[in-house]
């Protein structure tokens, strides 16, 4: 595992070779396909919900079994807090010439960020962090660079401001999880920074507050 620990900036291997080439042959099946699909996120235009094609268990139980604890060791209950990261959104984004080829500067609605590289044959993008969204957006010039290999996940605060650098040639797939606690956003919104109006949702998580 590498370490930045100025930024708690981690990468780790997480998955193998041959489990990141079977689900990227899975993504490209459903994206073949005429059911209906949703953006990812306001900022990506092309990707994939995870829970449109079934993995919310699969999810479930890698958040559950690993990278709850895993980020109450790294960043402590002032990210995890006292209800751990009991929900998630995850979802695949994928770059290349003529459709997405990077994103812009900014953070997520999340409490902690794994962001893994399944693969793909691609040249550039690279992830770039900045200063802690809540402590100065713009000011700071000093960027942390990480390359972001096949395989490899960055785990890091969703509130850390980043950027992914213009893909040169080739196509990516990542797999994102924002990983929330409701403990947390419950008293305070990380987009808006205040008390959240919580209001119940008929499925899935929401944005990660609880009634």
């Amino acid at each position: 595992m590498n370490l930045s620990y100025l930024d708690k900036i981690y990468t780790l291997p997480i998955f193998t070779s041959d489990f990141c080439s079977r689900f990227i042959d899975e993504l490209k099946h459903f994206e073949n396909t005429n059911l209906p699909k949703g953006r990812p996120n306001s900022m990506n235009n092309y990707g994939i919900l995870l829970d449109e094609i079934g993995f919310n268990n699969f999810i479930d139980e890698l958040r559950i079994n690993y990278l709850n604890e895993f980020a109450r060791l790294l960043y402590g209950k002032d990210y995890v807090g006292s209800s751990g990261l009991d929900s998630h959104k995850a979802f695949v984004v994928t770059y290349k010439i003529g459709h997405d080829v990077d994103l812009g500067y900014h953070y997520d609605n999340a409490e902690v960020t794994l962001n893994i590289s399944l693969g793909g044959n691609f040249e550039g993008g690279s992830l770039y962090f900045g200063p802690l969204a809540n402590i100065d957006r713009v000011s700071d010039p000093n960027f942390t660079c990480v390359e972001h290999k096949p395989t490899y996940g960055v785990f890091h605060r969703s509130i850390q401001l980043h950027g992914v650098e213009p893909i040169e040639s080739g196509q990516r797939y990542n797999l994102i999880i924002w990983m929330r606690s409701s403990s947390i956003r419950n008293q305070l919104c990380p987009m808006c920074w205040q008390k959240p109006n919580i209001l119940p949702v008929v499925s899935g998580y929401g944005d990660g507050m609880t009634v």
